[in-house]
């Protein structure tokens, strides 16, 4: 697949109610790699495997959940084309120049129906991986601990009217609608699963009465067996388990669902599952979820957190 327009997730700027126990949390526990800290006290970190310069970046507040979300896209006429587009369909967009945050360049700034703030940008800092990028080591011992997630793989959005954001993403964001779970009545979804590359979602969004709500950030890890090492560093950290290990029928991704410590949930995740956006959109029931396995696979089960619990 040529990768042109929106490459993919760039950044996630998360609310924790502790800064430096919320560090502790994603560097050495979950061992992203800090990066840098601002002026605002913004704290920086990234996944072991990626090049740029961030894709967490934590917050001080006194509630849990997500500022915003970014996407890195191709490059600044890219960037040029997408802000022209968005206004054209009439979505109000706002230019936050570059170094606004640390290493990242000028964001062009939307808001969604679901009440989410989305960015995208062009430029970022590439800092490496710590393998090089002559004869490279596969990993690198300087980089990888804790539960070692590749990267920042996708978030799962709640808020209101989740088809206007669909439309918006597959008719000017050029994503691919690639799974959605249909409501009790079959006469729409409450979750929709968006790709802007060969992954089985790159966003995803759940309808949701509340605007503007975390579900949880997802990372990606390399097998099933660190997916399950994951677990055996959460119980050793011990942090609240909500769901897993087990395996979607959604995605076919294999999972464990946790809380920080501020409450926002996050997916240590493997991806099975890469559709290309020539495939037709797989289509879940309401019942097929829960009895069917689209949730949890193994236990056939709908977890009632899943649907209620968020930041």
């Amino acid at each position: 697949m040529a990768m042109t327009g929106v490459l993919r997730p760039g950044h996630a700027q998360i609310r924790v109610m502790d800064l430096e126990e919320g560090v502790h949390h994603y560097r050495d526990i979950m061992g992203l790699v800090e990066t840098g800290r601002d002026a605002q006290g913004r704290v920086y970190l990234k996944c072991w495997d990626e090049m740029d310069h961030n894709s967490v970046v934590l917050r001080q507040a006194d509630r849990a959940g997500i500022d915003f979300a970014g996407f890195k896209v191709l490059d600044k006429a890219t960037l040029e084309k997408l802000d022209a587009d968005l206004r054209a369909y009439g979505v109000k967009t706002e230019r936050i120049p570059a170094g606004e945050m640390l290493e990242t360049g000028e964001r062009v700034r939307f808001q969604i129906a679901t009440g989410h703030i989305i960015e995208l940008y062009a430029e970022k800092t590439a800092v490496g991986n710590g393998c090089g990028l002559i004869n490279p080591t596969p990993w690198s011992p300087d980089t990888m601990r804790g539960m070692a997630p590749i990267r920042l793989d996708h978030m799962l959005l709640y808020g209101p009217d989740i088809a206007a954001v669909q439309k918006l993403f597959t008719e000017v964001l050029g994503f691919t609608l690639v799974e959605r779970i249909l409501n009790p009545e079959g006469t729409g979804s409450i979750v929709v699963f968006l790709s802007c590359s060969i992954k089985s979602h790159d966003i995803a969004f759940g309808e949701y009465p509340e605007p503007g709500k975390l579900h949880h950030c997802s990372f990606l890890l390399d097998s099933w067996d660190h997916v399950l090492r994951a677990g055996d560093i959460m119980s050793m950290n011990n942090i609240r388990v909500d769901i897993g290990p087990t395996r979607h029928g959604v995605t076919r991704g294999c999972t464990i669902y946790a809380w920080d410590p501020s409450g926002n949930r996050f997916e240590t995740f493997k991806e099975d599952r890469h559709p290309y956006p020539d495939h037709e959109a797989l289509t879940w029931t309401f019942e097929g979820v829960g009895q069917g396995g689209g949730l949890d696979y193994v236990q056939r089960k709908l977890h009632e957190t899943f649907l209620t619990v968020v930041s």
